[in-house]
């Protein structure tokens, strides 16, 4: 089967990254599969790219996803990146096309929804602590705190990916949730301080699409190490959910992932009545020791 690859210029720049892409055509012309991959600026994560393969199903096993993956990857080594990832659904075919191209799964994820029809009792905080909560940019006065808490996530489990370390300042809080309003969606933050320090000590995130309907997406939690094993995650949960169901009425949903091996926060999830409903892997290949296919042809590199 000839196919035809195209680069792209793809609109879809954010401010630490961007995407550059392919369109795989037969010899009429007609669409057949297309390649993104999203490189990142951000110093701790340059060495990291994503990407998503997409091949029509009646063009599948002629090749298109091999070209589409040998031009993907010649361009990931072209811009010095070290490891390439792309979610694939656990025990599919692209999984299969992965594994036979080198890629082994570097973490798996749960992805898991809660009905808000259903019934979540309130829980509060323990002594010395207060919970807070905003929509979009975070109030002055735990801007810093607040900032200092996603130290929380550092040890969130990864696999086998090195996501790099992600610092994070005032500027990037406040542009974080910026960026946020301006796509029309709405950021839910629920937090918990500390009464002795006033400092925020844990906090979780949701975005709400902004006609407030459909299913909202959890962003991340995190309770500082110093204060786990108090109850402070599954206060905020409860909290959170309580809150979002009395700003968004019309809300079916709320959506999140968990790595497997967080045992901890799947527990959590499912007492709060979050529902499994699908299993992704997060597939890695290492460019460092991975070698280009010596059947992979010559390809067109995308406009920068």
């Amino acid at each position: 089967m000839t196919i035809k690859l195209t680069p792209l210029t793809d609109p879809d720049f954010r401010p630490f990254s961007r995407r550059i892409a392919w369109l795989a055509s037969d010899a009429a012309g007609h669409p057949v599969g297309s390649a993104f991959l999203r490189l990142h600026s951000r110093e701790s994560m340059a060495h990291l790219a994503e990407l998503e393969i997409t091949v029509h199903p009646a063009e599948r096993r002629r090749g298109v996803g091999s070209q589409l993956l040998y031009a993907a990857l010649a361009a990931a080594r072209d811009q010095n990146a070290r490891m390439v990832v792309a979610d694939v659904g656990a025990n599919q075919p692209p999984y299969e096309f992965l594994v036979h191209h080198g890629f082994t799964v570097g973490v798996t994820l749960i992805f898991a929804r809660l009905d808000l029809a259903a019934d979540v009792p309130a829980v509060d905080p323990p002594a010395g602590y207060r919970v807070v909560t905003w929509q979009g940019v975070v109030p002055d006065e735990l801007l810093h705190s607040f900032t200092d808490a996603r130290r929380g996530m550092d040890d969130a489990p990864t696999g086998a990916i090195d996501y790099g370390t992600d610092r994070w300042d005032a500027a990037r809080t406040r542009q974080a949730a910026e960026l946020i309003a301006q796509r029309g969606e709405h950021l839910m933050t629920v937090a918990v301080v500390e009464e002795a320090s006033g400092e925020v000590v844990a906090f979780t995130e949701l975005v709400v699409p902004g006609d407030g309907k459909g299913d909202a997406q959890n962003y991340g939690t995190a309770v500082l190490p110093a204060h786990r094993g108090r109850g402070l995650a599954r206060c905020l949960k409860s909290e959170q959910i309580r809150w979002v169901r009395t700003a968004f009425p019309d809300l079916g949903g709320l959506l999140t992932d968990t790595v497997d091996t967080n045992v901890a926060m799947r527990h959590l999830n499912a007492a709060l009545g979050y529902v499994p409903t699908h299993t992704v892997h997060r597939c890695l290949l290492d460019l460092t020791s991975a070698q280009p296919a010596d059947t992979a042809p010559a390809s067109p590199q995308p406009q920068h």
